[in-house]
């Protein structure tokens, strides 16, 4: 089995590309890394707020599921070697626009001084009713 079939880690498919996974079900299931780095480019999949064992986090509260995403992501992107401050682009779906000011709190308090380009928009709904926003982001890794 390889590492993301295994529940997390990074696994390299050729000598450019690396992968990380965080374990949750869907990876498996879906056939998807939670993020892909090739290059200097990082791309993060729509993340939510889903434990590894599949239970949505914070389920009602919009900014606690976003801020349990953005933590994925920061470990995702940490996994390939990036930091918060690489992200260039964001993307937040939201199933009830209503809750924007909660997912933009959490968003902010992560990209405050990174200000990426970023999009929020609403969605009729995510695979399971309890996820209120689904959140990916590209990143480009400066040369450190």
């Amino acid at each position: 089995m390889t590492a993301a079939r295994q529940g997390g880690g990074e696994e390299r498919h050729h000598e450019h590309r690396r992968h990380v996974s965080t374990g949750t079900p869907y990876e498996a299931t879906v056939g998807y890394s939670r993020a892909v780095r090739v290059g200097r480019i990082i791309h993060v999949a729509g993340t939510t707020a889903i434990d590894e064992s599949g239970a949505v986090v914070g389920a009602g509260d919009a900014y606690r599921q976003a801020s349990y995403a953005l933590s994925k992501i920061e470990a995702a992107l940490a996994a390939l070697g990036a930091t918060i401050g690489d992200v260039v682009r964001t993307r937040m779906y939201v199933t009830d626009i209503g809750n924007w000011e909660g997912i933009a709190r959490a968003h902010g308090e992560r990209f405050a001084d990174v200000r990426p380009a970023a999009t929020m928009v609403e969605v009729r709904r995510l695979i399971d009713p309890a996820m209120l926003v689904e959140i990916e982001v590209e990143a480009i890794v400066e040369d450190r």
